[in-house]
């Protein structure tokens, strides 16, 4: 009983974290689909005549060096960091957990090539890859989701792979075999259920990576490419005037950080709700 009574707050801590890490991300969803619900200025219309003005009830958090709104920027910022992050997160599970399934359970020459392939991407650390992708494929948010897709897709279909070969040796499988379930059967209605989890706990983690890693590009001109609003962009912009105008660069960066907090609050709880090991990250 007092060993119950000391877990009961942690508990409780983790379903209370969770709850406030999925609805603040919900609300920050909402806000970046319908941002133009709220909107009363052009993001890219330049007003040199009102630039690095402070808060006003017309700008509510000033105005940026060319005279444009900061919050109606920051803002659709949003719809460039955190919607090109969940479309390369998106592209990534639909092509890494169709591999690791057929590799782990056909294995063979399909599991062989995929180990080779899967060497090479991850022979040098995800970054340096996405870096050289970048620059090889050219400047621009499309080329660099191509190029996170084609970094990231690589570690869901590892990780989808070893746990489908792990689950592949137990009785049900084998029950499942003898009764005559074709092999999509068997991936679709026995395997896949196993490996929701571990993909969930590692796309949510994933998550704040990708985000750091397309505001970082948009920093150093690889992402999304002026005027368009984003908040690594947005930082790159507001450097000059880190000194006389720090609000330009503390938005931005702030919201950031905010973004990926959250999505670490929430790999963490779905890692305890779904009892997965500190290991599979």
């Amino acid at each position: 009983m007092k060993g119950l009574t000391l877990q009961l707050p942690r508990s409780k801590k983790r379903i209370w974290q969770g709850g406030a890490a999925v609805l603040s991300i919900l609300l920050i969803l909402l806000l970046t689909m319908y941002a133009f619900l709220f909107l009363r200025h052009d993001p890219n219309l330049t007003n040199l005549d009102q630039r690095l003005q402070g808060m006003s009830l017309q700008h509510p958090l000033g105005t940026d060096q060319l005279g444009r709104d900061v919050l109606t920027r920051l803002l659709l910022g949003a719809q460039q960091t955190i919607g090109f992050s969940l479309l390369a997160l998106s592209v990534s599970l639909l092509i890494g957990i169709p591999f690791g399934l057929i590799s782990g359970y056909k294995r063979g020459i399909v599991d062989r090539i995929f180990m080779r392939v899967a060497d090479g991407f991850l022979a040098l650390p995800d970054t340096i890859v996405a870096i050289v992708l970048s620059g090889l494929l050219g400047a621009g948010i499309n080329n660099l989701v191509l190029a996170i897709v084609m970094v990231k897709w690589v570690s869901y279909a590892r990780l989808v792979r070893s746990t489908v070969l792990s689950e592949s040796q137990k009785d049900y499988i084998l029950i499942a075999k003898t009764n005559g379930l074709s092999s999509g059967k068997i991936m679709l209605k026995h395997l896949f259920p196993h490996i929701v989890g571990h993909v969930l706990v590692l796309a949510s983690l994933d998550l704040g990576k990708i985000i750091l890693l397309i505001s970082a590009f948009s920093y150093i001109g690889l992402g999304a490419q002026p005027p368009t609003p984003e908040w690594g962009a947005m930082l790159n912009d507001s450097r000059p005037y880190f000194q006389s105008k720090p609000e330009l660069m503390l938005f931005p960066g702030l919201s950031i950080v905010f973004a990926v907090l959250l999505t670490n609050m929430l790999g963490d709880y779905l890692r305890d709700y779904f009892d997965v090991k500190k290991e599979v990250r």
